[in-house]
């Protein structure tokens, strides 16, 4: 195991590198758009909870008006959220806002598999066991967690009540999922988090990850 964290770190160098310079043709432009768009915000930086539960600053492209956790459904976002810009809302639509998480991932902050980085808002949500566990590791940019609730959006928007399913709901399950992660984190589960999360993107109503991974927990919804 002692082995593990090295070749992640390793694994993790590579790929962001690799990430950077193959996606400068998509950050030069975006960058461009929002220093003249919407609230004319570049990036948005925003506190999350990390490894052994320190707090960071995560970085996104800005795809909401100011004050948006302050204002609507708060750390909540729906889908058709009125707080997202235009443009924001395209960004959003391809995940092109979360790539600025590379330069995350290059300071050491966050890996490219691992449980998402929360506010602390949502990590008071999980249960006292899974606070004390989750960020053992490093949060990531995708993850098992990630790759189940990859709907979650549209879950949440079309409850009447969004709180109710995200704290007696979604929450409850993503905690189990996570802590599976954390019993069977390698190399080889890694990489193929990030073969599904890449597939996702291409095909999202796939079903590759419970079939991959047999042993998750069961849903009960």
């Amino acid at each position: 195991m002692k082995v593990y964290p090295f070749f992640k770190r390793v694994l993790d160098l590579l790929i962001a590198v690799m990430a950077l310079i193959i996606l400068l043709p998509v950050f030069v432009p975006v960058i461009f758009i929002l220093a003249f768009s919407g609230e004319r915000e570049i990036f948005y930086f925003q506190e999350r909870i990390g490894f052994r539960n320190k707090p960071f600053n995560i970085y996104k492209f800005a795809t909401m008006v100011k004050d948006s956790p302050n204002i609507g459904t708060g750390i909540i976002t729906l889908r058709n959220d009125p707080r997202v810009t235009p443009v924001g809302r395209i960004l959003r639509l391809t995940k092109i806002n979360e790539l600025p998480q590379i330069f995350n991932v290059l300071f050491g902050d966050m890996s490219i598999v691992g449980p998402r980085p929360l506010m602390r808002k949502s990590f008071e949500i999980y249960a006292p066991e899974v606070q004390q566990t989750i960020y053992s590791v490093l949060p990531g940019i995708t993850g098992i967690g990630s790759l189940i609730f990859r709907d979650e959006e549209n879950m949440v928007s079309s409850s009447p009540d969004p709180q109710h399913v995200y704290q007696e709901v979604i929450y409850p399950y993503k905690g189990q999922l996570e802590m599976w992660y954390q019993q069977h984190a390698s190399l080889w589960v890694d990489i193929k988090i990030i073969f599904l999360t890449a597939w996702s993107i291409l095909f999202p109503k796939n079903n590759l990850a419970h079939q991959w991974f047999k042993n998750l927990p069961k849903r009960s919804f």
